[in-house]
C-alpha cells in the first residue's frame, strides 16, 4: 500500500466513523497535529500507535504497515491555491524575514528544527470573530563552524 492509498483509506474510514481528529488522537494517545500529519503521509508512526489508529478506525494491517513506513517529505513547489494553506504561505512571505531577524537576535545564527518540533492548533473565542491560534515549538539549532 502506498502512502497515498493509505491516506485515502484513512480519510474514508474517518468520514465513516464520524470522529474528528481530536477524538481520534485522544483514543490513539498522540497529539492531533502529529497524528493528522502521519495520516496525511508526512510523518510515520511507531507500531503501537499505528495499530491503535487502525483499531479505532477499523482498518487492516496494510494501513498500519504504511503508517510505519518513512515518509518522503516532498510537496509541490508552486504556491498553493487552497485559501487556508495560501494564507500560511502569505504569513511566512510577509513575516518570514521578521521571524528570522528576531530569532537571530534572541538565539544567534541558526534555525528552528522541524524535527524536534511540536505544534498545537487552538480556537480562541472572540466576540469580533473567533481566532485561530497556531503555536509552533521547535528546538533551536545553531549553525556549526568548522
Amino acid at each position: 500500500m502506498t502512502k497515498l492509498e493509505m491516506t485515502e483509506t484513512i480519510m474514508a474510514a474517518k468520514k465513516s466513523s464520524g470522529l474528528g481528529w481530536e477524538a481520534i488522537s485522544e483514543k490513539v494517545g498522540l497529539g492531533s497535529v502529529f497524528l493528522t500529519s502521519a495520516c496525511l503521509g508526512m510523518n510515520s508512526l511507531k507500531p503501537e500507535p499505528a495499530e491503535k489508529l487502525c483499531e479505532v478506525l477499523g482498518l487492516d494491517a496494510a494501513v498500519s504497515e504504511a503508517l510505519q513506513e518513512f515518509p518522503n517529505k516532498k510537496w509541490d513547489q508552486t504556491v498553493p491555491t487552497d485559501p487556508l494553506i495560501y494564507r500560511l504561505y502569505e504569513v511566512v512571505g510577509v513575516y518570514g524575514e521578521t521571524i528570522k531577524e528576531i530569532v537571530g537576535e534572541k538565539f544567534g545564527d541558526g534555525i528552528m528544527s522541524a524535527i524536534d518540533f511540536s505544534m498545537d492548533i487552538d480556537k480562541e473565542e472572540n466576540p469580533a470573530g473567533d481566532r485561530v491560534v497556531i503555536t509552533m515549538n521547535g528546538k533551536f539549532l545553531p549553525y556549526k563552524s568548522w
